[in-house]
């Protein structure tokens, strides 16, 4: 209601006709008067619901974003702009609408086990871990995948519920991988799996145009099911035997065979020595007959009475005592039977 300004002015009046009231006809009512129409006074319906409709839609005007987010704005469900950190101002509720992404941050998404961040994947289904690998046993792999939101644009609009979607992407990338591998792979080659698994889930991603970059899987202590861990460690158990044996083996053979080779190449080379020496010789011998036949050809008298001489000396020494008896000699017998006569006497 408005002051009642009617009774105000008959008041007026009422004081400017009374000769107790001692002032003039310009003097304003009095303080009381005033007070009392202040009490009665009430603030209009229609001020109410317009000073409640700046309240609620006067704050959905001004926002804030922080250093580590994005403001993706939406007028009547179409995206018109990005905001970066600081103080904005957009139309009210109802006409534009603010989605908040934090782009700086690092996701987790987890499987297989939990911890005190957000824990998405695998919650529901307790065989989320248990996978089957390429020699057809069964491995349970808990893994950690850490994203990062770098595109919020394809992110808020290109896939309905990214969370969800990269959940069913990571299990099946990683399923896939553990596919192609032994259990002993997947148990040991942890890093390998991660990297490969990495690669394959981005490239996915990619694909998908989700707008998320994978920082990194990491692979958890991977293990059989406890149900048949004994059977596995028996396995083990004789696998280590076996590369024992064959790793003795190899030492063995590492010992005989270079030696027995060692062996047959120093006889090879003591024949083909033997050889090239006997080669050698004969080869000299020969050049030497040929210089001496050579020589020889030259002179033959020479060569003749060398050779007379030469097997005459090889013979002489051999035969027992000599007689030297002159051409002309004519009667030799009795020096003969003076030489057996000697021999009896002796």
């Amino acid at each position: 209601m408005n002051w009642d300004w009617e009774k105000l002015r008959e008041q007026q009046q009422r004081q400017k006709k009374s000769p107790s009231s001692g002032g003039s006809g310009d003097e304003p009512p009095p303080l009381d008067d005033i007070i009392e129409q202040f009490k009665k006074f009430k603030m209009p319906g229609g001020f109410l619901v317009l000073l409640v409709f700046l309240l609620i839609f006067g704050s959905s005007m001004v926002y804030t974003i922080e250093a580590n987010e994005v403001g993706i704005v939406q007028r009547f469900g179409e995206f018109v702009r990005k905001e970066k950190a600081g103080l904005h101002f957009k139309f009210p509720r109802g006409i534009e609408k603010l989605t908040k992404i934090k782009v700086d941050s690092v996701h987790r998404m987890e499987f297989g086990y939990q911890t005190q961040s957000q824990y998405r994947a695998g919650a529901e289904t307790g065989d989320v871990t248990l996978m089957l690998t390429g020699d057809l046993n069964v491995a349970v792999v808990p893994w950690l995948v850490q994203y990062q939101v770098f595109e919020p644009e394809k992110y808020l609009f290109k896939v309905h519920d990214p969370e969800n979607l990269l959940n069913d992407l990571s299990q099946a990338t990683m399923r896939l991988i553990v596919g192609d591998r032994s259990v002993d792979e997947v148990i040991i080659k942890r890093d390998e799996i991660a990297m490969a698994c990495k690669d394959l889930l981005q490239s996915e991603l990619d694909s998908a145009e989700m707008g998320i970059k994978v920082k990194t899987i990491e692979m958890k202590k991977t293990n059989v099911p406890e149900t048949v861990q004994p059977s596995f460690n028996e396995v083990n158990k004789a696998q280590q035997e076996k590369e024992t044996m064959i790793y003795k083996a190899n030492e063995e053979y590492n010992q005989a065979i270079p030696a027995a080779l060692g062996e047959a190449e120093r006889t090879i080379r003591e024949a083909e020595g033997y050889s090239l020496d006997k080669i050698n010789r004969a080869q000299g011998d020969a050049a030497r007959f040929i210089s001496m036949y050579t020589e020889y050809s030259k002179a033959k008298d020479v060569t003749t009475r060398r050779i007379y001489l030469e097997k005459m000396g090889e013979l002489l020494p051999k035969i027992g005592k000599k007689y030297i008896v002159d051409s002309k000699q004519k009667n030799i017998l009795p020096l003969l039977n003076m030489g057996k006569m000697e021999g009896e006497i002796k």
